[in-house]
C-alpha cells in the first residue's frame, strides 16, 4: 500500500469555504428567528447558531495553523 504524500496546500482554501457557508447559515438562522413564532423552533435555532459560533472559532484557529504551516514551509 503507497502512502500519499500530505498534500496540504488546498486546505486553507477549503476551511474559508466552511466558515463562509456556517457565516451564511447563521443569517439564515438570524432570520428565520426574526420570523417564526414558534418558541421551540425559535430555541433550536438559537442553539444551533450558539454551537455554529463555537465552530468557527475552531474553525478560525485551525485556518491559522495551516497559514503558518504553509508559511514556515515556504
Amino acid at each position: 500500500m503507497n502512502n500519499k504524500p500530505d498534500d496540504r496546500s488546498d486546505n486553507v482554501k477549503k476551511i474559508q469555504n466552511s466558515i463562509d457557508r456556517t457565516i451564511r447559515n447563521m443569517e439564515l438562522a438570524e432570520e428565520m428567528i426574526a420570523v417564526t413564532s414558534d418558541p421551540g423552533v425559535k430555541q433550536q435555532l438559537i442553539d444551533k447558531n450558539s454551537r455554529r459560533k463555537h465552530a468557527l472559532d475552531g474553525l478560525r484557529r485551525e485556518i491559522k495553523d495551516e497559514s503558518d504551516f504553509l508559511r514556515k514551509k515556504s
